[in-house]
């Protein structure tokens, strides 16, 4: 039996285009992976076309923004497959528009789905880690959060708070056998990214060094390092993935 095969892989925001990526590159890692969701039948359907590729996902319901519900799904993870080792905190939305025209609930919305959601999962999660004396927490931030973005104070704000969170997280836990660590994509082509106007995408990829958009499973693998024994040395990093589109 691959060891593996017991460390459970927690992955929220997961019937998205990354989401996906990554469940199933820890599928084939050897994890077993719990997929976080909120809408659900794009859930049934998301579940029913990974099952036709090969992936039978464990599927979880639950309201990233809600730290009780939180709670309460983190419970049910734990009393179906065992304690949570891998965090991934990927579930996010976007409200764009510039600050001018922005609402208070497209302000609350970004900030409670990006940034809120990573404390309401982590701390759930975080004393059972603790005590085993092992875990992975791996925060989706994106490069706007580091370089900023018309039309997203929200998001930016929210992205670039995540790797705050982080920072200070890896300190307090470096000692516990826990890593804690952000990868920032840039423009990768998912559903959203492709939702883009044409003519607004093509100009964001003239600005991409590299000429292209990037590859969910370009982000997959690098979650799929920092989740592994080998990244055990890596903690409160923050990991730019974006074709050369912002470099520091």
């Amino acid at each position: 039996m691959n060891p593996r095969s017991k460390t459970i892989a927690l992955i929220t925001g997961a019937t998205g285009g990354l989401g996906t990526a990554m469940c199933q590159k820890l599928s084939r890692d050897g994890y077993t992976v719990v997929a976080n969701y909120r809408n659900e039948t794009k859930a049934q359907e998301w579940k029913a076309k990974n099952k036709e590729l090969g992936f039978d996902f464990n599927m979880v319901k639950g309201d990233v923004t809600d730290f009780d519900d939180m709670g309460r799904m983190m419970a049910e993870v734990k009393d179906a497959f065992g304690g949570v080792s891998i965090l991934i905190n990927n579930a996010g939305i976007t409200r764009d528009t510039p600050i001018w025209k922005m609402t208070k609930e497209q302000w609350h919305d970004v900030i409670s789905s990006n940034l809120n959601s990573v404390f309401n999962c982590t701390r759930h999660v975080i004393e059972d880690m603790i005590e085993q004396g092992f875990g992975r927490i791996i925060n989706i931030s994106s490069v706007n959060g580091q370089r900023g973005q018309f039309g997203q104070v929200n998001y930016s704000a929210a992205k670039a708070g995540m790797h705050g969170f982080t920072k200070s997280l890896a300190m307090e836990v470096a000692k516990k056998g826990i890593t804690v660590n952000t990868i920032s994509p840039g423009y990768i082509g998912t559903d959203m990214v492709m939702a883009i106007r044409e003519e607004v995408r093509n100009k964001i990829v003239e600005q991409i060094p590299m000429g292209r958009l990037g590859g969910t499973e370009e982000i997959a693998h690098l979650v799929s390092f920092l989740a592994s024994e080998k990244a055990a040395y890596i903690t409160g990093a923050n990991y730019a993935i974006n074709g050369g589109q912002h470099v520091y």
